[in-house]
């Protein structure tokens, strides 16, 4: 990376390049609350993930910053390739300084590989393109063994540490939602929940399952058009609006009990349950649904491979494959629900069957003196009607 200065007396000479409004975050799912079209977005995101990468793109910004390295090498991700193929101009600049270095709502604009500021700065950076990521990715998928190995070292650390918590229930609060011998649905804001979401729509109108959102899942269920029973999460991405809702918030605590989430509930006026636990909020929703006497728990959005537990960015996902282990045949994955299937009406299936309904109708009335009558009326009037237009036509 190469950092240069321009003594430029113009201050507000035109930027070369894209120009556009900076909007700083380190979190890259804070800033796609608030970034809005036509704008830079500036991030600090180490292995942009696809679900990362899907909400920069729904928020159409002009060209998306890291300062971070978006392809590490520690495993195939996704995100900057969704990025590219959206026509977004992603540039790594690996500074730890450049967050602070910016300033929220300054322009910029971006020419190439480097990032022009209003005051005169020019900083240069490593532009991702086609050219650049196809080799990136085919090297980091060469490192998946190490991530493997890494893997199962953290399963063996988290078996010893929540042994009780995953074998005999130690540790589940008690909630006032009643999950016994019901089913169960819980939507995290993970792959294609829109889509398993909207597929899913006729089994929670006909089922009624309890609907569990973890965190920003929540907000997915309003989204839906669904009403969430329970909030489960650290509630760093839920709106105040879906926490005051009326469902029971469970704030996922850490093992010592405290909880950065819990404040911010109570100050709404809300009182939380705290699930002290390791491991991620998806876990501890499985876990209460199980442990509570769910019959059966249908899961949206959650991670299950190794590549989606790497996208998290935690070594500690390996709880939930153990969580996985642990509620068993009980669990339905339906992750994927709406690709594989589809409800395909024809035009002509709709022509036919109104067809069918009209002669089974005309059936039903002619096998009837009641119903012969009125086709004898109806037809008179058919008759009349006839006449008055032969009449008109003359």
């Amino acid at each position: 990376m190469a950092l240069r200065r321009t003594r430029d007396s113009a201050r507000h000479q035109a930027l070369p390049g894209v120009r556009g409004r900076l909007r700083i975050d380190r979190r890259t799912k804070s800033l796609t609350k608030r970034l809005r079209p036509g704008e830079i977005a500036v991030i600090d995101h180490s292995d942009i993930d696809r679900v990362s990468g899907e909400a920069l793109v729904a928020c159409r910004p002009l060209a998306v910053v890291n300062a971070g390295r978006s392809i590490s090498g520690r495993y195939p991700n996704v995100g900057p390739r969704i990025l590219v193929d959206a026509g977004i101009p992603l540039l790594d600049i690996e500074d730890e300084t450049i967050m602070s270095r910016l300033k929220d709502g300054a322009r910029a604009g971006l020419d190439g590989d480097t990032l022009h500021l209003e005051r005169g700065e020019s900083i240069t950076g490593r532009l991702w393109e086609d050219a650049t990521l196809t080799p990136a990715m085919e090297a980091a998928r060469a490192g998946l063994s190490d991530q493997l190995e890494a893997f199962a070292a953290n399963t063996m650390e988290y078996i010893n540490q929540e042994r009780d918590l995953l074998f005999d229930g130690v540790g589940v609060p008690k909630i006032a939602t009643d999950l016994y011998e019901r089913h169960v649905l819980i939507v995290v804001r993970g792959y294609h929940y829109k889509e398993d979401l909207a597929a899913l729509r006729h089994y929670i109108r006909e089922y009624k399952p309890v609907l569990i959102g973890v965190d920003g899942g929540a907000d997915a269920l309003v989204e839906a058009g669904h009403r969430p029973d329970l909030i489960v999460g650290d509630m760093d991405s839920v709106s105040d609006a879906v926490l005051t809702s009326g469902a029971e918030v469970v704030v996922h605590a850490y093992r010592d009990g405290k909880s950065p989430g819990v404040t911010r509930v109570e100050s709404l006026g809300v009182t939380p349950v705290l699930f002290p636990a390791m491991g991620t909020s998806e876990d501890i929703a499985m876990l209460l649904a199980d442990d509570k006497g769910a019959t059966l728990i249908v899961a949206v959005g959650t991670h299950a491979t190794l590549v989606e537990f790497l996208d998290k960015g935690r070594a500690g996902m390996s709880s939930t494959f153990l969580t996985r282990l642990r509620v068993g045949s009980k669990l339905i994955d339906a992750k994927g629900v709406s690709r594989l299937y589809r409800t395909r009406i024809s035009s002509w299936s709709l022509i036919g069957l109104g067809i069918v309904c009209l002669l089974s109708l005309f059936v039903a009335l002619w096998a009837t003196p009641t119903g012969q009558a009125t086709l004898q009326l109806l037809g008179a009037r058919w008759d009349d009607l006839w006449a008055f237009v032969e009449g008109l036509l003359r």
